[in-house]
C-alpha cells in the first residue's frame, strides 16, 4: 500500500516526513468543528455514512467514485475538485475503474469555513447540503500537492498559509463561480428528505451569528431570525451542528479574537469588544480554556 505521505502523480519523489503535530488527528472527538488535514489515499468504500465537522474537498487522479449524501447520489470524476459539508452523513457506496488512482482529501475545519468573507452564495451552498465541484481556474493538482506538502512539513507557517490559499481559492470560486452536482436544500422547491427543513432554519441562524458575531446575541434573538419558539430553534440548532447556540456564538466569537490578535496591534481590552464579548474577564476566561494560554501570550509566541 502506497504511504500517505506519497505524490498523487506517478514519481518517486515523497514528500517530507513531518513533524509530529496535534493537529494529525483533525477528526475531532467532537462532531461540531474538527482539525485542519489533507491526506493521500487509495479510494475506498466506507462501510457506513459519517459526518465531521468540516467542509471537504475530494479530488480523484483517475476512476469515479460513487457518493451518497443524506439520500442524494453523486457521480465523481477524476481531476476536479469537489466541495461538500461533512456535518451532512455522506458515504462513498461505489468505486469503477480506479486502478492506481489516489484520492486526495482536505478537511477545512467547519469554523475557519464560517469565518472566510465575501463567499455569498456559496456559504448558503455549502451549508445547506449542496455538492459543489470548482472549475480548473480556481485549483489544479499541482496546487493541491504543494499544499498537501506544506501540511505535512511539520511547519506551522508552511500549514497557515496553505489555509490562506485555500481561502483565496473559495473566493475566486465566489466570483467565477462552479458546478453544482447536487443541489441545495435552500435551491429546490421540495425536500431530499426530513432534516431538509431544519438546515434551512439552521442556515439563516450560522448566517445572522456570524455576521453579528460583536453585537450581543440570545437564544431568543437568534430564534426570532427563523420565527421559531426559542427552544425549538436551540433544539434544531445542536441537532444540525452537534453543538449549542451558546457554545458556538462562544467559539465564533474566539476565531474572531484570534485573528484580530494577529491582525494590527489593538488593545486586548479592544480586541474582546470587537469580538462581541462582555467583558475582559469573561474573554480571558474563554481564550485560556480553549487555547491554553492568555491572549497576550499567543501573540507574543506567535510574533518570535
Amino acid at each position: 500500500m502506497i504511504e500517505d505521505g506519497e505524490r498523487i502523480s506517478v514519481t518517486e519523489k515523497r514528500a517530507p516526513r513531518p513533524t509530529p503535530r496535534p493537529d494529525r488527528s483533525f477528526y475531532a472527538s467532537g462532531k461540531a468543528f474538527g482539525r485542519f488535514g489533507i491526506r493521500i489515499f487509495p479510494p475506498q468504500i466506507m462501510a457506513q455514512p459519517h459526518t465531521h465537522g468540516h467542509i471537504e474537498f475530494n479530488w480523484l487522479t483517475q476512476g469515479r467514485m460513487d457518493y451518497v449524501f443524506d439520500g442524494g447520489g453523486v457521480s465523481v470524476g477524476p481531476n476536479r475538485l469537489i466541495a461538500f459539508w461533512a456535518g451532512i452523513p455522506h458515504q462513498t457506496v461505489n468505486l469503477d475503474a480506479v486502478g492506481e488512482g489516489r484520492q486526495l482529501n482536505i478537511y477545512l475545519p467547519m469554523d475557519s469555513f464560517l469565518e472566510m468573507s465575501q463567499l455569498g452564495r456559496l456559504t448558503e451552498t455549502l451549508m445547506g447540503g449542496g455538492v459543489i465541484q470548482l472549475s480548473p481556474e480556481c485549483v489544479g493538482l499541482e496546487t493541491l500537492e504543494r499544499w498537501h506538502a506544506d501540511y505535512r512539513s511539520g511547519n506551522s507557517l508552511r500549514t497557515d498559509l496553505a489555509r490562506t490559499e485555500i481561502g483565496s481559492m473559495f473566493r475566486r470560486a465566489a466570483i467565477i463561480g462552479w458546478e453544482t452536482l447536487l443541489p441545495a436544500w435552500l435551491e429546490k422547491s421540495g425536500t431530499r428528505t426530513r432534516s431538509a427543513t431544519p438546515v434551512r432554519y439552521v442556515v439563516r441562524m450560522v448566517r445572522h451569528i456570524v455576521e453579528n458575531i460583536a453585537d450581543p446575541l440570545t437564544a431568543q434573538d437568534i430564534a426570532e431570525v427563523v420565527d421559531l419558539h426559542p427552544n425549538y430553534a436551540a433544539d434544531l440548532f445542536s441537532k444540525v451542528m452537534h453543538i449549542s447556540i451558546q457554545k458556538f456564538v462562544v467559539r465564533m466569537r474566539l476565531i474572531r479574537a484570534r485573528s484580530l490578535l494577529f491582525d494590527g496591534n489593538q488593545s486586548v481590552a479592544n480586541i474582546a469588544f470587537q469580538a462581541g464579548f462582555g467583558s475582559q474577564t469573561q474573554f480571558y476566561d474563554h481564550f485560556r480554556r480553549a487555547y491554553g494560554m492568555t491572549p497576550n501570550q499567543m501573540r507574543r509566541d506567535n510574533i518570535r
